[in-house]
């Protein structure tokens, strides 16, 4: 997190969350679309079934370390980068779940006391 004195660290733009998470599916769409690959071409290249690609481009289908890895090998895009994106969807999507937060509270509340 970025620091700045008298400001607020949420109001820096580097910090901010937002409000949708990205899906590394949506930049590896956008990235196969301006190379013009076409989806089954690509799943043929990767040894990967056509729809598992379809479902990862419109984030029905998380990105594992493999398919980053694929991905890697096909478009000469780091993996890393893409398994970080996916993390933050993961986490933010989590994050947006209330029953899970008010699992959290009482977790934490629990905790509190101990």
């Amino acid at each position: 997190m970025i620091t700045m004195k008298d400001v607020d660290p949420e109001m820096i733009a580097n910090n901010l969350t937002p409000a949708t998470p990205t899906h590394p599916g949506e930049i590896l769409k956008d990235e196969i679309e301006f190379r013009g690959i076409s989806q089954r071409q690509l799943a043929e290249q990767m040894g990967i079934q056509y729809s598992v690609l379809n479902e990862i481009l419109n984030k029905r289908r998380p990105l594992t370390e493999k398919t980053a890895l694929l991905f890697e090998a096909a478009l000469g895009i780091d993996a890393e980068p893409l398994m970080r994106l996916q993390l933050k969807y993961n986490m933010q999507t989590v994050r947006k779940d209330k029953s899970f937060t008010e699992r959290l509270a009482k977790i934490r509340k629990v905790a509190a006391l101990l």
